[in-house]
């Protein structure tokens, strides 16, 4: 472990982010990192406990506590302690291809699992996480790792995100003549195109693109599969099918007015700003921005922090956040909750940037004229959903972003030439020990298989599906779960 009496000596430290009125002005990450003596200090509070729910021991299904990839916490904690920092990161890479993402998005369910937890000041797992891998790149540590030998395989694997990323490098790694299809002109699924520069920089991804690259994955861009290019052209010549795809299909908000100029989904509003940020041609859909403009964010998860703080950095007169559930309390029961992940209220870096937000709202019409929206028509709602006679309001609103979470992956195109099982969620149906979908020969992972997740999430079945792969193909792997 750490240092025996860390936690009683040291108290908890994390890491700030820089003042609002100045990290509003840009796209570029506001993180002010520890140093590497206080990130040391912060890894001497681990305890080592007997059961370390922080490493996700029994994390088989979502809602079990702790890290999804089963990092082995105690463990680079008690490295970094002792200054054995390049061990830490081969010992969290172990575990997680891209721990750079996860330290910077992950919502850190293995804190929330930490035994310190209980009196609210859990080890800043999260932090020396992002420490290790961040020193590892700066020392040059990070290299490509090919194989030793080929395996004459062919697979193709549909889908750059996290879950595409992760299965594509563990089946070059192992071998394999791999190739990733992406549909879009840059590798990264939603963490390149969903998740704003401000709070992960994409730099972060061309980096492990550059690796992976250099690994044997060859990237094919511009390559929507069932769409602008044949699913034969997938299939045929390839020994085995990886989709990793992604939950695409967004949650929508049936009422009156739905059509007006000025309501639009969040990943039609996301995407574009990350390509200006990139200098990326914006596309052919007209250009959607909050600059001058009342905006109003409906749904209070992580894509409608996102749209908040991108809305903010864009210029609008205001920024309300309306969300259907009730405010959940200020601190969670320990007791009740832990090690499980709390309901509790989560202000993000966004929500302290300026928005307004408020709870238990259903919106019931959105009015405006000339076809561009201007109000919303709202009431508040019980902890059943339902309408509360007499508390009707409406609200000014010039730009309404539709950031209610995702349903299922996409079915028109590639799911329905291919003819895949669905599961009752519209999820591509596989299971978690094979990952093998109706069609022996095709896999399935990610939020195409689970719905929509976290990226920690989508790189643990990103490596278990690359196991059940190579398993598949040849007999027996190497490769861990």
């Amino acid at each position: 472990m750490g240092k025996v009496t860390g936690f009683l000596e040291i108290d908890r430290q994390d890491r700030r982010y820089k003042p609002a009125s100045d990290r509003i002005r840009h796209f570029k990450e506001f993180m002010i990192p520890l140093s590497q003596e206080a990130t040391k200090d912060q890894a001497a509070r681990c305890m080592n406990c007997g059961i370390p729910y922080c490493m996700g021991t029994g994390a088989l299904t979502p809602g079990t506590p702790g890290c999804p990839v089963n990092n082995q916490i105690p463990d680079f904690n008690d490295l970094v302690y002792r200054g054995d920092w390049k061990n830490a990161l081969y010992n969290l890479h172990s575990t997680n291809n891209f721990p750079e993402f996860t330290g910077r998005v992950c919502p850190a369910p293995c804190e929330a699992a930490c035994t310190l937890n209980l009196i609210e000041t859990p080890v800043t797992i999260k932090t020396i996480e992002c420490a290790i891998v961040d020193r590892g790149w700066l020392e040059g540590w990070i290299t490509p790792e090919p194989p030793s030998h080929k395996t004459g395989k062919r697979i193709s694997v549909i889908g750059s995100g996290p879950a595409g990323m992760a299965c594509a490098q563990q089946l070059a790694r192992a071998g394999h003549e791999v190739h990733l299809f992406e549909k879009f002109a840059r590798a990264g699924g939603l963490l390149t195109y969903g998740i704003p520069d401000f709070k992960m920089e994409k730099t972060h991804v061309a980096k492990r693109v550059a690796q992976m690259e250099a690994e044997g994955v060859v990237f094919h861009y511009g390559a929507h599969v069932g769409v602008s290019m044949p699913v034969e052209r997938v299939t045929e010549g390839f020994d085995a099918v990886v989709l990793t795809g992604g939950a695409e299909h967004s949650r929508d908000l049936p009422v009156p007015g739905r059509d007006l100029g000025g309501v639009h989904f969040a990943m039609d509003y996301l995407p574009q700003q990350n390509r200006r940020v990139a200098n990326e041609p914006p596309g052919d859909a007209p250009p959607i921005s909050a600059a001058r403009n009342h905006v109003v964010v409906i749904g209070g998860g992580d894509t409608g922090s996102d749209c908040i703080g991108t809305a903010i950095r864009q210029g609008a007169l205001s920024v309300t956040n309306f969300e259907i559930m009730p405010k959940p309390p200020e601190h969670e029961e320990k007791l009740l909750t832990w090690p499980n992940w709390p309901l509790k209220l989560r202000t993000s870096s966004s929500h302290e940037e300026g928005a307004e937000r408020d709870f238990s709202v259903l919106t019931q019409k959105f009015v405006g004229e000339h076809g561009q929206v201007q109000k919303l028509q709202c009431i508040r709602c019980d902890n059943k959903f339902q309408p509360i006679p007499g508390t009707e309001f409406d609200l000014k609103a010039d730009l309404v972003l539709l950031a209610m979470g995702f349903v299922h992956p996409v079915h028109e195109g590639m799911i329905k030439t291919l003819g895949l099982d669905l599961d009752q969620r519209g999820n591509v149906k596989a299971d978690t020990n094979q990952y093998q979908t109706s069609n022996p020969k095709i896999f399935a992972a990610g939020d195409m298989r689970r719905g929509q997740s976290l990226v920690v999430w989508a790189i643990r079945e990103g490596r278990q599906a690359a196991h059940a792969v190579d398993k598949y193909l040849m007999g027996s792997t190497d490769l861990p779960r």
